[in-house]
């Protein structure tokens, strides 16, 4: 993992847990993830497919990580990996929040609604659904009724366009939703009325 001095660790914002999981059909590219960290201003972690095959082993060393990290899984979040199960489950069991990512030509199209039922069936605490590029139809994303945060554009925008402004909307979107889902996961269970 990613090792990061003392004084560059107290300079990244607090967020509500420790990390997220970035996921993506079929995987996420480094230079993605690279884009996202900075946005998020957290640590992106590089990992080996090979490591990302353990899902629980991966999870476990995670933990131990000082907070502030990124991952983005290289692999598809329902392939199914090395003891039966697939990182959707492997989520859900820890509780780590994920966010993911769809390209414009798969928002709207199907794929979306299969991998947020997948996350959502696991008891994955997904955070929501970032639009890749293309042109934001927020009506449209509002109609399907999924969890949409906004969207991330193509390429990074002049300072005060509209690709500038999505990236910083999505950006508040994204860390009210991570500390709405944290304080929902650290409520105590009630007992039925």
């Amino acid at each position: 993992m990613i090792s990061v001095s003392p004084s560059a660790q107290k300079s990244l914002p607090r967020w509500p847990s420790a990390g997220l999981v970035l996921l993506q059909p079929g995987g996420i590219s480094g230079d993605l993830a690279q884009r996202l960290a900075a946005l998020l201003e957290l640590r992106p972690l590089a990992c080996p497919v090979e490591r990302q095959r353990d899902a629980h082993q991966l999870l476990n060393d995670l933990a131990r990580e000082p907070e502030g990290w990124l991952l983005p899984l290289a692999l598809d979040p329902g392939a199914a990996l090395q003891g039966g199960d697939c990182w959707a489950e492997a989520l859900a069991a820890w509780r780590q929040p994920a966010l993911l990512l769809l390209p414009a030509v798969q928002a709207g199209a199907g794929p979306d609604r299969a991998y947020a039922a997948l996350l959502e069936a696991a008891a994955v605490p997904l955070l929501g659904l970032v639009q890749l590029g293309g042109c934001w139809q927020a009506q449209s994303r509002r109609a399907d009724r999924l969890a949409w945060l906004g969207w991330l554009p193509g390429s990074p925008g002049a300072p005060g366009g509209e690709e500038e402004l999505a990236e910083q909307q999505l950006r508040l979107v994204l860390q009210a939703r991570w500390r709405l889902s944290s304080a929902r996961a650290a409520e105590p269970d009630c007992p039925p009325a």
